[in-house]
């Protein structure tokens, strides 16, 4: 199965990010939701093909000490509750 996946806005509100580590941000969001993705999957109602206009993500937590691969991590897993199974 081909999952596509087209994100056209990522807001994150509160978080500091430099802008040399939004790289590295983005870098470890796309790899993690993959992942996840080819791992576990869609929900059954997206995997016959949707579009969501908006999706409100679960709730993380970071702290001074995060990494941006960190956060990215989490990011992913968040965004991953509201598509996957």
């Amino acid at each position: 199965m081909k999952i596509n996946v087209q994100i056209e806005r990522l807001v994150l509100d509160g978080i500091n990010i430099h802008p040399h580590e939004r790289l590295l941000l983005q870098a470890a969001f796309e790899s993690e939701l993959a992942r996840l993705l080819t791992d576990v999957g869609l929900s059954r109602e997206l995997s016959t093909g949707s579009a969501l206009p908006s999706l409100s993500g679960a709730a993380i937590q970071i702290s001074n000490t995060s990494t941006p691969e960190r956060i990215g991590h989490q990011i992913a897993g968040a965004v991953y509750k509201g598509i996957g199974q």
